[in-house]
């Protein structure tokens, strides 16, 4: 059994090649949820997401979000709407007031839908109506997220990390944001300060997480900081991955970061903003497959190949040099 920690599009690009080594019926992925906003109403939660069309055979593997071939008119009514109105436009706080009204996953994340600052797809939206109505039904994250699955038709577990309410807020010169505003609104370019985990102190891990960290774990080449943070922070999980068996795949072509800003986060949070930096994200880690002409020594089995992911097949080649790591710990 092996379990993966996955983020955005760095550890989803690695599964495209998982059954080079693995089974499906191996396979468990946790989610980070850290990301999840509401928008308009609607929750919406990013990377499960990602995973859920991947999985479906639907996801547009050209932006790896969304759904391939999804119309956008929704969307676009809500800003012709709004620009008709003179309503402003750009991301919008609920009142404080309003972030801890109604479900309590909700919280430090509600976003006005008024010209949405991200591009919701039609079909998308729909994703977010049915998970909506099931949370306001009493389902929890956990829940909706194994109804949605098996409506994807997926093979393999996947798992959000918390049912509780974890935001990533990212601290800037130009102030406090999410971290969806920060990345999508803000396109990444304000000066990071300082990365908080809200919520996550007070956070569990969602049920069957703590269970799937006793098998082999692997940390695809996601986000150190926003994307596998979020789950590190949460109570117990960084002490289950100490007692087990985990490989580190790194997130850089060099000092340039597999995608996102993970070199700046890195370096705001006070760890080496490229694959050096690994050993202090990664503490437990006892293996790392970094790329084949990265100089990085660490103190514990590394493997080196080709990591920049394309296709499934360069996927597949990572996963054999993950294997052969594991088999070198074995």
């Amino acid at each position: 059994m092996v379990t993966f920690l996955s983020g955005g599009t760095g550890t989803p690009k690695l599964l495209d090649g998982a059954g080079a080594a693995f089974s499906p019926d191996e396979i468990t992925v946790v989610a980070n949820t850290g990301d999840d906003v509401e928008l308009g109403g609607l929750f919406v939660s990013p990377d499960v997401d990602t995973l859920l069309f991947q999985g479906g055979g639907v996801l547009d593997r050209e932006r790896w979000w969304g759904i391939r071939g999804d119309t956008h008119r929704t969307h676009s009514a809500l800003s012709d709407i709004a620009a008709a109105a003179d309503l402003p436009d750009g991301p919008q706080y609920l009142d404080p007031s309003r972030q801890t009204e109604g479900r309590d996953i909700a919280r430090w994340r509600r976003f006005s839908g008024i010209a949405e600052f991200m591009t919701i797809g039609d079909r998308d939206r729909a994703v977010h109506l049915t998970r909506t109505s099931l949370l306001d039904q009493g389902h929890t994250l956990s829940e909706v997220t194994k109804v949605l699955a098996d409506g994807f038709g997926l093979t393999i577990d996947v798992l959000p990390m918390s049912d509780d309410a974890v935001a990533s807020l990212i601290h800037t010169e130009d102030g406090l944001m999410h971290f969806q505003e920060y990345w999508v609104a803000h396109r990444g370019e304000p000066t990071i300060t300082n990365v908080e985990f809200r919520g996550s102190s007070n956070a569990e891990p969602a049920p069957g997480v703590l269970e799937a960290l006793s098998d082999v774990v692997v940390i695809g080449p996601s986000n150190p900081v926003t994307s596998i943070g979020p789950m590190l922070a949460l109570p117990g999980v960084a002490r289950a991955l100490m007692e087990t068996t985990v490989v580190a795949v790194s997130p850089f072509l060099g000092d340039e970061a597999f995608s996102g800003p993970a070199a700046d986060l890195m370096e705001a949070v006070g760890a080496t903003p490229n694959t050096a930096g690994l050993a202090t994200a990664y503490p437990f880690a006892d293996a790392f497959v970094v790329d084949n002409e990265d100089p990085t020594e660490f103190d514990r089995p590394t493997i080196q190949t080709d990591i920049r992911i394309d296709s499934p097949e360069d996927a597949g080649r990572v996963i054999q040099a993950i294997d052969e790591a594991l088999s070198i710990l074995a």
